[in-house]
């Protein structure tokens, strides 16, 4: 029987790692290779090895701490999240997933007899896009879908690129070409997140089961229009780039809202204006979408309505629109088997919980390509997150740190369905 979950131990690590934070004055910024993020690894990995925790890192720079099995030949169990940051945001997003694998092996630790299978506890690299514009890095290049090439290709603000950022600072030397995670070589993993939405606030549930990550496509648009004067210009003589581009984003809203999938969103988050001027009608107008979906055929749908009216769009208001992919991931159903075993565990100790969709992605949503997946989330006040208010109490971060310390020894010890059974 395993302890409960220290709530000092929890509270202790969240607030340490929050204190490598550029921006203290508002909320919290941890941005992928800067000298807080970095400052908080190493701080991170010391208290792996505090727990005598075997600790290492890749070629991408996940970390990885393991406890080894009785059988350390068998597929391990995973678990982990990420300590990267977006801009100005909380202190929980990721890190509550990280320091709650770190007492769940704590706990199990405490045991007379180790598990059968090892338990990996994984920092994922850069799970937000922050830096260099794609998100979940590391456990992308897990699951095969970040070359070498594209470390080349993806560059942050000041022109760096990644492969140039991970040379500096040595991790190339531990080999790109061991980074992609074999299918079947992981016998599951288990992610514990805070929510970021408030369902399970206005419920008054303390735990969340995810059924299904959506997955992000992400475009950026150009609408090219002509420039000229805000009172010469008669309205029908007008080529408004900014109006088209308030259009098309306006369409794409619609579209979402008839969608027939059980969960779809739209954003458009960025918006550059050219030249951003009063009296002057925009010649240029640049910006983001987001698109997220449960279902991948829900998505492409929506998708190529989007691109009719893209179409639609240019010829009524006689502008050029040009759309750039940059991602187009698929969703990812988790694993009813994990589920079950997540869903025992609550009902053994007498925790009520609900099944939910995320519509945030995580990297379980690429974990997921090669083992596995289920993540467990806990209350987000309000349903706030990515912000400096976002909160989540230590409670509750401690009843998920239980229900995944006992998911992962149970996992651990099932040998069933192993290719070295």
């Amino acid at each position: 029987m395993l302890n409960h979950a220290e709530i000092d131990n929890l509270k202790n690590w969240i607030e340490s790692i929050n204190e490598f934070n550029s921006t203290p004055e508002f909320g919290t910024t941890r941005v992928l290779f800067t000298p807080v993020e970095i400052q908080s690894r190493e701080y991170i990995k010391a208290e792996m090895k505090k727990l005598n925790l075997n600790v290492h890192e890749d070629a991408i720079g996940n970390i990885y701490a393991v406890l080894e099995g009785r059988n350390p030949q068998l597929e391990p169990v995973w678990t982990g999240s990420h300590i990267d940051s977006v801009l100005n945001a909380g202190m929980f997003d990721g890190v509550v997933g990280v320091v709650g694998g770190l007492e769940a092996l704590r706990l199990i630790m405490q045991l007379e007899v180790r598990p059968e299978r090892s338990i990996v506890l994984i920092v994922y690299t850069s799970e937000e896009p922050t830096r260099f514009g794609l998100s979940c890095l590391g456990s992308r290049a897990m699951a095969g879908r970040l070359t070498k090439e594209d470390m080349h290709q993806l560059l942050d603000k000041d022109g760096n690129t990644l492969a140039g950022v991970l040379d500096s600072l040595g991790y190339s030397r531990n080999g790109f070409e061991r980074l992609a995670v074999a299918r079947g070589s992981v016998y599951g993993a288990v992610e514990l997140h805070i929510e970021q939405n408030g369902v399970l606030d206005k419920e008054g549930l303390p735990v969340g089961i995810v059924k299904a990550i959506c997955a992000p496509t992400n475009y950026m648009v150009e609408v090219q229009g002509c420039q000229s004067h805000a009172g010469g210009t008669s309205m029908t003589a007008r080529r408004d780039a900014y109006m088209a581009a308030c259009e098309l984003a306006l369409s794409l809203e619609k579209l979402a809202r008839e969608s027939l999938s059980e969960y779809t969103t739209v954003t458009v988050g960025w918006v550059d204006v050219v030249p951003n001027a009063v009296n002057v009608i925009p010649g240029t107008v640049r910006f983001s979408i987001d698109i997220r979906d449960v279902d991948f055929q829900s998505k492409n749908i929506l998708i190529g309505r989007l691109e009719e009216e893209v179409g639609r769009i240019e010829s009524v208001r006689n502008v050029k629109i040009r759309m750039i992919l940059q991602n187009h991931d698929i969703p990812m159903k988790c694993d009813e088997g994990i589920i079950k075993t997540i869903e025992n565990v609550c009902l053994s100790q007498g925790i009520d919980y609900r099944r939910m969709i995320s519509g945030a992605y995580h990297d379980s949503l690429f974990v997921g390509e090669f083992a596995p997946v289920a993540m467990i989330f806990v209350p987000s006040k309000k349903g706030i997150s990515h912000s400096p208010d976002e909160w989540t109490d230590y409670e509750d971060i401690a009843v998920g740190v239980d229900i995944l310390a006992n998911t992962l020894l149970t996992m651990a010890n099932t040998i069933e369905g192993s290719a070295n059974a």
